[in-house]
């Protein structure tokens, strides 16, 4: 099966869109997955290290920009489905894939055009533009949260969790044993220092990394029990890494994290921001959080995300309002010095976790799709 994947922009979009790529590749080797996105997203940078091919199609966001920026993404929308209609042409696609996005609507639209099979993921509460859009044009929509199944067609939703790679899945307790001698861990940590994630997203959150400089004062007295590893992004990286280096605390810092599964499953206690896939990763992995959602996320979704963790006990709600150096390390100190509590946060998270989204959309996909063999086969697609 050939399948077309568009996918881009930011991690909340790409790595479902990942993991849902490895699991057709794990049940089938023969599949051929190719993504789709922009030159502006992260996808050029994140996929060459996933071992995925990459095409560019000239889509625009039109979401949180000028009504000048929105009306030029409108009018670029008829070349960005001209050459999606292109690429899938020369893929001989089986099935497109959308996460939403604004790669995502001109490919579906694309795949519409030439009857290919197509599907969408949503990954939040409340559904993108992106989506809710192209929504009709779906043959089936999966959803990490049932509350968005009132956005689209009620006979097309299918509810199935949140698709996250199957690194995050791994045994627990051999986790510590598989994190001695990565490259995220400073070699000097004792065995019994406490493991501290810190990061904002795919590009950082310079909200989270100021107030976590304030803080480091305030942790000193915790030092030598304390491990620190800290994505910053890449616009704050030279001068978080100068802090820490200052305050003569342990810790790796970089701008980017490519062994999330590696470094999360090892961590005692994480700070982050809210967005979908990192709360389906933290309940992967039982993880307790302390979460800052990103208080200019369109309709609040980050906020309403932290509120389900808070609510079941396996998240302190940190809002950006209250978010300062002192605030946040008295937060860290309290949980990472009541043991008890922070395993009764970690059990709660790993209860809101799915382990089988990957594996019920693929087979969900492979259904559709063998629907039409022998009988109506998609313009330019062939079975495989």
């Amino acid at each position: 099966m050939r399948i077309v994947i568009a996918a881009g922009g930011t991690g909340g979009h790409l790595y479902p869109a990942v993991a849902l790529a490895r699991e057709f590749l794990r049940q089938d080797q023969a599949t051929e997955v190719l993504f789709v996105g922009t030159a502006k997203g992260i996808e050029g940078k994140v996929l060459p290290h996933e071992g995925f091919d990459l095409q560019m199609i000239a889509a625009k966001p039109v979401m949180g920009r000028s009504w000048w920026q929105a009306v030029r993404a409108l009018l670029a929308l008829p070349s960005a489905i001209r050459q999606s209609v292109a690429i899938l042409r020369a893929r001989r696609a089986d099935l497109v894939v959308g996460v939403g996005g604004y790669s995502s609507p001109p490919v579906i639209l694309a795949a519409w055009l030439l009857r290919i099979r197509r599907v969408l993921l949503e990954p939040n509460a409340y559904p993108g533009l992106a989506n809710k859009a192209t929504g009709p044009l779906a043959d089936l929509v999966f959803l990490a949260y049932g509350a968005a199944a009132g956005s689209f067609p009620s006979g097309k939703v299918r509810v199935t969790g949140m698709p996250i790679r199957r690194e995050f899945l791994e045994k627990a307790e051999d986790s510590r044993q598989k994190a001695e001698g990565s490259k995220q861990q400073a070699a000097s940590h004792p065995p019994s220092a406490f493991r501290l994630l810190v990061f904002g997203g795919s590009q950082g959150a310079h909200a989270i990394n100021q107030a976590m400089v304030e803080a480091l004062p305030h942790l000193l007295g915790m030092k030598d029990r304390l491990a620190i590893v800290h994505q910053t992004g890449e616009a704050d990286y030279a001068s978080v890494r100068a802090a820490y280096a200052a305050a003569e605390l342990a810790a790796e810092v970089m701008p980017f994290l490519y062994d999330m599964p590696k470094v999360l499953r090892a961590a005692d206690l994480v700070v982050s921001r809210a967005g979908a896939i990192t709360l389906a990763e933290l309940a992967a992995c039982g993880k307790p959080a302390i979460l800052v959602p990103l208080p200019t996320a369109i309709y609040q979704h980050q906020e309403k995300n932290a509120l389900v963790m808070e609510q079941a006990g396996a998240a302190v709600l940190l809002r950006q309002s209250e978010l300062t150096g002192p605030s946040l390390a008295n937060q860290i100190a309290a949980l990472l010095s009541d043991a008890g509590r922070l395993r009764a946060m970690g059990e709660r998270s790993a209860a809101l976790g799915r382990a089988d989204s990957s594996e019920t959309i693929v087979a969900m996909c492979r259904r559709l799709v063998k629907e039409d063999y022998g009988t109506n086969q998609p313009l330019g697609a062939t079975g495989s």
